[in-house]
């Protein structure tokens, strides 16, 4: 073997041993994630304001048990309510500028799937939440928006060919619980029925 042949074996072998290093540092160095929960990437930016909101539903990820409290008839002046359980399992998407929840809902009539759908807007500096009822896939709900300054949000439906309000409001979060409320208002927002309660706790993974 002539000494150029030597040389070009040495840069080779050189170059390898570096990219092998360089593999194994970057294989051995944990994505950055939200919460610490594992596996959940989240993307920084220089923007304190834009992180913030990327936190707002880092409390929700993982896996819930849900108690559910529902008005059976809504907005017909009915006092009679069902209870029934389900499961929530939330993921965050959109580099935490979204999310999504699978959603188990046992209901006595039959068990049946939804998802949450979540997505903040900086234009406007809303969080708007669609939801998908699997009975009707093809078609999601209208959406409502807000934030967290209050934990409520609201928007505009219809009910029985009738334009409504909605109104969602998230409280008493903790680490390991929440609850989540459902109203609608016939009157523009004067006189709210509340008509749907979820009461959420963590399962331990």
């Amino acid at each position: 073997m002539n000494e150029m042949q030597t040389r070009r074996g040495a840069l080779i072998a050189a170059a390898a041993v570096g990219a092998g290093a360089s593999f194994a540092a970057s294989a051995s160095t944990p994505p950055e994630t939200p919460g610490g929960a594992p596996g959940f990437g989240r993307i920084a930016s220089d923007d304190p304001a834009l992180d913030a909101r990327r936190r707002d539903w880092e409390w929700l990820v993982g896996r819930w048990a849900v108690r559910h409290h529902r008005l059976k008839s809504r907005l017909t002046g009915s006092t009679e309510w069902e209870d029934f359980d389900g499961t929530c399992v939330m993921s965050p998407t959109l580099g935490g500028l979204g999310n999504v929840d699978d959603n188990v809902l046992e209901i006595p009539s039959g068990t049946y799937r939804a998802v949450g759908i979540r997505a903040y807007d900086p234009a406007t500096n809303r969080w708007a939440i669609w939801w998908l009822d699997a009975r009707r896939p093809t078609t999601i709900e209208p959406p409502v928006y807000g934030g967290f300054v209050n934990g409520v949000f609201t928007g505009d439906d219809t009910l029985r060919g009738q334009p409504i309000k909605v109104r969602f409001r998230w409280s008493e979060i903790t680490s390991s619980s929440a609850r989540w409320e459902q109203a609608f208002s016939a009157d523009g927002g004067r006189n709210w029925e509340v008509n749907w309660v979820m009461r959420f706790t963590r399962v331990a993974t």
